[in-house]
C-alpha cells in the first residue's frame, strides 16, 4: 500500500513540473511578440521627416515603384502627380477618399465624393485604400488613347512625361509641367526610376538645352532658403520672377535660373 502511495505522490509532482514548464514557454513566446510589435509602433512613431512631401513619398515610393513595374509609367511621374494633386496627402480628396491623383467620375461606378474643382461640387473617385488609386491611375493612362503617346517616350525622360501630361489635357495649368519637373528635381525622384530599371537606365538628356530651372514653393520655404538652396541672391531671384516684396505662396513656381535665351 505504501509503495502504491510513493509511487502515485510521484507522479503528480511530475506532472506538476510539466504543466509549469508548458505555461512559462507560452507566456515567454507572448511577451517575445508583444515587445516586437511595441518596437516596430516606436521605430515608426519616432521616425523623422522634414516635411510632408518626404513623408508622403517614404510611404508611398514602393507602391509608385509597383505601379512602374506592372504599367511603364515613371515612379518619379507617379509620385510628384501624388505630391502635387493630394497637397501631400494633406488635401481633402485624398484624407476623405483616397484619391490621389484628382481623378474624376467619368462613368465611375464605386463610391463618389464631391469636391470644388475648375466647377463647384464636380465628381471624384473614391477609394477604400491610397493603393486603389495608384492602380487605378495607372489604369487612366494605359487605357486611355489621348495618353498614348506617353507610351513611347523612354522611362527616364520625367520632362517628357511631363510635359505630355499636360499636352494631352490632364491638367488645365499651364505651369503643371513645371511643377511636376521640380518636385522629381528637388526630391531626386529620378532614383526610384533607377531602382525599377536597373542595367537599363540610362540618363535621359533633353534635347532643349539651357532651359530655365524652376523650384515648387512647399511649406517652409522663404526666398533666403530656396536661394541658399539654389545659391543665388535673394535680390536676383525677385529680380527674376518679378517678385515685389518676400510673400510666397505654397505651390508657387519660381525660376531659379533663367535660360540663355533670356
Amino acid at each position: 500500500m505504501n509503495r502504491i502511495i510513493v509511487i502515485l505522490c510521484f507522479s503528480c509532482v511530475l506532472f506538476s513540473c510539466k504543466s509549469k514548464k508548458g505555461i512559462v514557454t507560452r507566456k515567454a513566446g507572448n511577451t517575445t511578440k508583444q515587445v516586437d510589435k511595441q518596437k516596430e509602433t516606436a521605430d515608426s512613431a519616432t521616425k523623422v521627416y522634414a516635411n510632408n512631401t518626404e513623408r508622403y513619398i517614404d510611404v508611398h515610393k514602393t507602391t509608385a515603384q509597383q505601379e512602374m513595374s506592372l504599367y511603364d509609367i515613371p515612379a518619379s511621374i507617379t509620385l510628384a502627380q501624388g505630391i502635387l494633386e493630394s497637397g501631400s496627402g494633406k488635401g481633402r480628396l485624398s484624407v476623405e477618399a483616397n484619391n490621389h491623383f484628382g481623378i474624376k467620375c467619368h462613368g465611375w461606378t464605386g463610391k463618389k465624393i464631391y469636391h470644388d474643382d475648375d466647377k463647384k461640387q464636380e465628381c471624384f473617385r473614391k477609394y477604400k485604400d491610397a493603393k486603389y488609386s495608384f492602380r487605378d491611375h495607372s489604369l487612366f493612362l494605359s487605357e486611355r488613347k489621348r495618353y498614348s503617346k506617353l507610351f513611347k517616350l523612354k522611362k527616364e525622360d520625367y520632362k517628357g512625361w511631363a510635359k505630355g501630361l499636360k499636352a494631352a489635357g490632364y491638367a488645365t495649368d499651364k505651369k503643371y509641367p513645371q511643377k511636376l519637373i521640380s518636385l522629381i528635381e528637388r526630391y531626386k525622384l529620378y532614383e526610384f526610376d533607377k531602382e525599377v530599371m536597373g542595367d537599363t537606365y540610362v540618363k535621359y538628356k533633353s534635347p532643349v538645352v539651357n532651359e530655365a530651372e524652376t523650384c515648387t514653393v512647399v511649406k517652409g520655404d522663404t526666398l533666403y532658403s530656396i536661394s541658399k538652396r539654389y545659391n543665388i541672391s535673394v535680390e536676383k531671384l525677385q529680380n527674376i520672377n518679378g517678385l515685389r516684396d518676400s510673400a510666397l505662396s505654397i505651390g508657387q513656381v519660381l525660376v531659379v535660373k533663367p535660360s540663355s535665351k533670356n
